[in-house]
């Protein structure tokens, strides 16, 4: 007879396929609406170009006259979207004028010479103003001319090299030329990656009479242990070199050839990448201090990361652990402005948020003697002036003052709600009050073993505030609360916690859930996500999915009608504007359009999704309910074989083509077979010859144009005797 199947919305993976009977296991791509599964929505590409390297924070918001603009920020870059245009908007430190360029016949290496100490390292950005006079080269006037370039090496204080789209096919720049150099503030790595002591060197040591010279021949991050050396005469005869933030040990010394050989690769914890010829080596053979590595658990490299929010129509914009800028939408040719820096602010914060409806500028983690970066206190909160961005002075007239936190070693992050300001730490939660003068803010206490496991890892919705600890998921509406999560196993089992500043949550509140994207234990970029239906859930069933959806950054839909949010492929270094670049790149995503992937080009992608039930088996007999109801009963004990002769498809919504799988097994250990069946809108039943003990089901896609909504399913069940 004919049985309606019936799986509890959500993942249970904190027990095995078979514990997972009634219920679903495992999935892709999909998500729950009104208990029923279906695929996700497909994503497009916003602007068209590539953006230099990983983005990771956007911010949507108005002008005075309600034009939308997007500010993302990279690793390397601050950009805004406008009309489908990115414009870079990122702030200049130092404008150098006179410099001039020297090239190498066969060689992409150009070398730049300036005035000035640069202050420039290994990846910053330049852009160069006011190009003339250059001669003799395969490169001209134009060639450099308002472009930006990615710093390959820096030789000494005053020199550094880029890297050409193509080699000097010339005889070499005969007239240097001059030029302006506008260099870029620094954002930061695009990974958080573990090193070894300070910095990336020994712990506590420091090289000795360190020799240097400058690569020969380029690397990349897949070529051998051969290194070829300007000279290595005065390097040691086995030894370990530096290079960029890589090491390199090796062996054997040809001094003659300059050749190293022998070696490593990506040393003391270091991770292999591409160096270019003419690239600064340093000996870093001996050390004296402690001279013991620690170890790379212990300490990590900060990532690139912003802090954005809006003052009015002001961007406010803070580099994690550095400056704070604004940028004003409502400026006159605003798209044509850059960002500067804001006066009076302090020049290193861990965080910033625009306080509400108050209006205070308020920095996390920051300095308790503005302008001086060493007096960077982890646990020190300042706020500005009520409606004044520029006044920190604390007066009797006015609102600015500052508090530091007990509890904790630093703060992690902090959002606006409803009420308060949600003010994390690494084990604590504070909330944040505006009660006016004399003390402008009230501090207190709501949570302790409950901290936040990276800065992007929380969000607010509807006046309650939802983040990822380092040992659970938790929730604060008034009360702190552990969030029940039947995936919770196999997420924190499989994750990589070294680069928890990447982890972020968004918000998707068209479809009421909440992701958590995060690195998995084998990946030093996103790529997984955990999604919890804020909407459905309740703490008797809370609905939670898993999948594959790797995104660096996520912003909600309210400015804009859907959400926004960034892709980043660390391979793919053909980003629009800068030339060198080997920092990735990023594509920006509208989400929730179609069914498919589509980029600028209009090249379509299938979104492959798919669902799988935990097994479900029958009794020969039936319960007293399914008596009453006229029903068998598939929460068998598996004793008996199951027969089934056809199965009734039933889909809310469907396009394309779906398949449909069960998987048979006769024992939880049993190899499972797996029998596979396309429907279509117009398929009616399909007729099967399956037996087995214990089934599952599964409901996938794997082409383009293809959508689906499950309903509920029919089959034609049996009992086929015990063996």
């Amino acid at each position: 007879m004919l049985q309606k199947l019936g799986f509890a919305p959500g993942f249970n993976k904190q027990v095995t396929e078979t514990g997972a009977e009634g219920q679903w296991f495992d999935g892709d791509n999909v998500r729950f609406r009104y208990g029923s599964p279906e695929k996700i929505g497909g994503w497009s590409q916003l602007g068209g170009d590539k953006l230099t390297g990983a983005g990771r924070a956007i911010h949507n918001w108005n002008n005075n006259i309600n034009e939308k603009y997007s500010a993302i920020g990279t690793n390397r870059i601050l950009y805004v979207f406008s009309e489908g245009v990115f414009y870079d908007i990122h702030p200049i430190r130092l404008t150098i004028t006179g410099a001039n360029f020297t090239s190498t016949s066969g060689s992409p290496t150009v070398t730049v010479t300036v005035a000035s100490v640069h202050g420039l390292k290994d990846d910053d950005i330049v852009l160069f103003d006011a190009v003339s006079g250059l001669s003799g080269s395969t490169f001209t006037n134009a060639t450099f001319e308002d472009q930006k370039f990615m710093v390959t090496s820096v030789p000494t204080s005053t020199t550094f090299t880029i890297t050409m789209a193509v080699n000097e096919s010339g005889t070499a720049i005969t007239n240097a030329g001059s030029a302006s150099v506008l260099c870029y503030y620094t954002v930061g790595p695009s990974q958080q990656l573990g090193r070894f002591g300070w910095g990336t060197g020994l712990y506590g040591g420091v090289v000795n009479g360190a020799a240097t010279t400058t690569l020969a021949t380029a690397l990349t991050n897949t070529t051998g242990t051969t290194v070829v050396l300007t000279s290595s005469a005065a390097f040691p005869a086995a030894g370990t070199i530096q290079i960029g933030t890589e090491f390199i040990t090796y062996t054997a010394n040809n001094t003659g050839t300059g050749t190293l050989t022998g070696g490593a690769r990506s040393a003391n914890g270091s991770t292999a990448a591409t160096h270019s010829a003419g690239a600064t080596i340093t000996d870093v053979t001996s050390f004296n201090g402690w001279g013991q590595a620690s170890s790379s658990t212990q300490f990590t490299l900060n990532p690139g990361l912003w802090v954005l929010d809006n003052f009015g129509t002001k961007l406010i914009a803070l580099i994690y652990n550095g400056e704070c800028f604004e940028w004003d939408a409502s400026a006159t040719n605003a798209i044509n402005v850059r960002a500067t820096i804001i006066a009076n602010a302090p020049t290193a914060s861990r965080h910033v948020l625009v306080s509400t409806p108050d209006r205070h500028l308020v920095f996390f983690g920051t300095e308790t003697t503005i302008g001086d970066k060493d007096s960077q206190d982890d646990m020190f909160i300042r706020f500005s002036d009520q409606e004044n961005i520029n006044e920190y002075t604390i007066k009797a007239e006015n609102t600015a003052g500052s508090q530091r936190l007990a509890a904790g070693s630093k703060i992690m992050s902090a959002i606006k709600g409803r009420d308060a300001i949600y003010v994390w730490t690494d084990t604590a939660l504070f909330l944040m009050q505006f009660v006016g003068q004399p003390f402008t803010f009230a501090f207190q206490q709501a949570g302790t073993n409950c901290g936040l496991i990276g800065k992007n890892a929380a969000v607010e919705v509807d006046g309650s505030a939802y983040w990822m600890s380092e040992n659970g998921f938790f929730n604060y509406d008034g009360q702190l609360k552990s969030m029940p999560c039947l995936v919770e196993d196999f997420v924190y089992d499989s994750l990589n916690s070294v680069p928890r500043d990447l982890f972020n949550a968004g918000v998707n509140n068209l479809f009421g859930e909440i992701n958590w994207f995060y690195c998995s234990a084998n990946s030093n970029v996103v790529d997984r996500v955990v999604t919890y239906n804020y909407l459905d859930s309740s703490r008797e069933r809370p609905i939670w999915t898993v999948g594959s959806l790797d995104r660096t950054a996520w912003q909600d839909s309210a400015v804009y009608d859907k959400p926004h949010a960034t892709y980043f492929d660390a391979t793919d270094n053909a980003s629009f504007d800068v030339t060198g670049n080997t920092d990735g790149s990023t594509i920006y995503y509208e989400h929730e359009i179609g069914t498919n992937q589509v980029d600028a080009g209009g090249a379509v992608t299938a979104i492959q999704a798919n669902i799988l039930s935990g097994d479900f088996d029958i009794t020969q007999k039936r319960s007293n309910t399914g008596q009453a109801v006229g029903t068998p009963d598939l929460r068998g004990d598996g004793e008996y074989i199951m027969r089934i002769s056809r199965f009734i498809p039933d889909f809310i919504d469907q396009t394309g083509t779906t398949k449909v799988s069960f998987t048979t097994r006769n024992y939880p250990n049993s190899t499972p077979v797996t029998t596979n069946f396309d429907i279509t809108s117009s398929t009616n039943f399909k007729s099967t010859r399956i037996r087995a003990r214990s089934i599952a089901l599964k409901v996938s896609n794997t082409g383009t144009n293809e959508d689906w909504k499950l309903g509920t399913f029919r089959l034609d069940i049996a009992p086929g005797g015990m063996r």
